[in-house]
């Protein structure tokens, strides 16, 4: 307030200097009064207008009487006092906020219309509240949270992080907009890891962090924003496994960010700016040009907050870097989905690309596994009881794959060979063919009837030796000829073998 009396007064003695100095010949001083009340000027207030005569003559009297003083604007006698609104009526109103301190403005004019027949303004209602403390604040009934700075005394004991707005670059001959995906060390503000991406999703959030593990191993706790992809079960389980303590930004409670806002500030201000004044850029480019910035520029700058280098504030706090097994860690990221292996080209489909698997799994389901970060991948296959059964290798269904010929030793047993013996004993001893032609239908024409009655190629090879059996049990009985056989196959239902051999039994006996 001081400095703006100040302010005033200086301007009042700049436009006055010649009347001050007596650089005026004599006569005229009221000549250049009259001009200069006729010129427009920059007021103090920022405003645009003319100084009147009176006002003009009467800055040069303070001036003679009080010197500089004189031209500063005097203090209102009557500040903070109430010029409009009864005393009596602000402190009826403090009264009834101190008597209920949660009444609003309205509850409390609604009794002072009541009373007194008038309303208070609510900013002058609040300006008198307060200097009789008598808000909520004041009170000691605000929920609002007493913040304290987030710190830590060592490197790695919490990273933050968070996606912002970056600016767009060249994707072809078009625009497209990136994010900045960003985690810094809490001590010592260093960027442990911070990229852009063309999008922000779960998949950019786990490949920051990979980032960040792999260089500089694992913190003690990450805390993050509570949107949905920050709450993934992969990140959670990674993280359990790691031991890190993962938190959460409350819900509606945006202050609790302030250090990674504070660095995206700083990159937007300090980096981006040079971006958008430069030549265009690919994603390349930009992530080329910010690494070099964040090494060259922002980590070895003192921080304003710590007085320090980030640089040399990682250094000095870093006890320990706990070292992150990252091909472990990413099967905790991976995708996993459920797939019939093709029976036709023994491979799996998954997200429109196609895998060879080993032939030996055609038709069976197995699970999948693929990597969120990069679709051209080979995927890893897992049997239902999760047992590792191999790569699915990424190809072109269209060309092809030549399987291997499966090739074996030739077998010690000669398990066909055997039943191949075994079926021309049973033939032997169950029929002799030496008395087929003794009959007047013999049975080699009976068997070629029937199997042409049940739709059978091959005569007697349409049948197998059971089936053999059967039918030379029928051929022997001593009423059996052709008429029977027509008949028994005209009244059997449904005409099959095992009816047929029924019905003419039946006939037979």
């Amino acid at each position: 307030m001081k400095d703006k009396k100040e302010q005033e007064a200086l301007f009042w003695c700049t436009l006055l200097k010649p009347i001050i100095f007596d650089e005026l010949p004599n006569g005229s001083k009221t000549k250049f009064l009259e001009e200069l009340s006729e010129k427009e000027h920059v007021m103090p207030d920022g405003k645009i207008k003319k100084a009147s005569l009176s006002t003009l003559k009467r800055k040069v009297k303070k001036y003679k009487e009080k010197g500089f003083k004189g031209l500063e604007r005097k203090k209102r006698s009557d500040i903070g006092k109430i010029r409009v609104v009864p005393e009596e009526v602000i402190q009826t109103a403090i009264e009834i906020k101190k008597d209920q301190p949660y009444r609003s403005e309205y509850v409390i004019n609604d009794l002072l219309q009541d009373r007194y027949n008038l309303n208070i303004k609510r900013s002058t209602l609040y300006r008198h509240l307060k200097i009789a403390g008598a808000t909520k604040m004041k009170l000691g009934l605000s929920k609002k949270k007493v913040r304290k700075r987030w710190t830590r005394n060592h490197t790695h004991s919490l990273w933050v992080g968070d996606f912002a707005y970056g600016p767009s670059v060249l994707e072809g001959q078009e625009w497209k907009k990136t994010y900045l995906s960003a985690f810094i060390d809490c001590h010592s503000r260093y960027a442990v890891s911070a990229r852009y991406y063309f999008r922000q999703s779960y998949d950019v959030l786990v490949d920051t962090l990979l980032r960040a593990w792999n260089i500089h191993g694992m913190s003690k706790q990450l805390y993050l924003d509570n949107g949905k992809v920050y709450h993934a079960n992969g990140l959670k389980k990674a993280c359990f496994d790691m031991g890190i303590d993962l938190l959460h930004r409350p819900v509606r409670d945006p202050a609790s960010g302030g250090l990674i806002e504070k660095f995206i500030l700083s990159v937007q201000n300090g980096f981006e700016s040079e971006v958008r004044a430069s030549h265009p850029m690919t994603l390349e480019q930009l992530n080329t040009s910010f690494n070099a910035w964040l090494e060259m520029a922002y980590h070895k700058r003192i921080h304003s907050e710590t007085a320090e280098t980030p640089e040399q504030r990682y250094a000095q706090g870093l006890i320990a870097i706990v070292r992150v097994d990252v091909q472990k860690i990413i099967n905790f990221f991976m995708a996993r989905c459920n797939r019939f292996v093709d029976p036709n080209y023994s491979d799996v489909r998954v997200n429109n690309n196609y895998y060879r698997v080993n032939p030996s799994l055609r038709g069976d389901k197995v699970q999948v596994l693929t990597n969120p970060f990069d679709n051209d991948q080979n995927v890893l296959i897992y049997s239902e009881d999760e047992t590792f059964l191999g790569e699915g290798i990424l190809y072109k269904r269209e060309y092809g794959e030549p399987l291997e010929e499966y090739k074996s030793e030739k077998a010690k047993h000669d398990y066909l060979g055997y039943l191949v013996s075994k079926h021309q004993k049973q033939l032997d001893k169950s029929i002799d063919y030496r008395q087929l032609d003794t009959k007047k239908w013999s049975f080699n024409l009976f068997v070629q009837t029937l199997a042409r009655y049940l739709g059978r190629k091959g005569g007697i090879s349409a049948f197998n030796s059971n089936e053999h059996e059967e039918l030379w049990k029928v051929w022997q009985h001593s009423k059996f000829n052709e008429a029977i056989v027509v008949k028994a196959w005209q009244e059997t239902y449904p005409k099959n073998f095992k009816q047929f051999i029924a019905h003419i039994n039946n006939i037979l006996t």
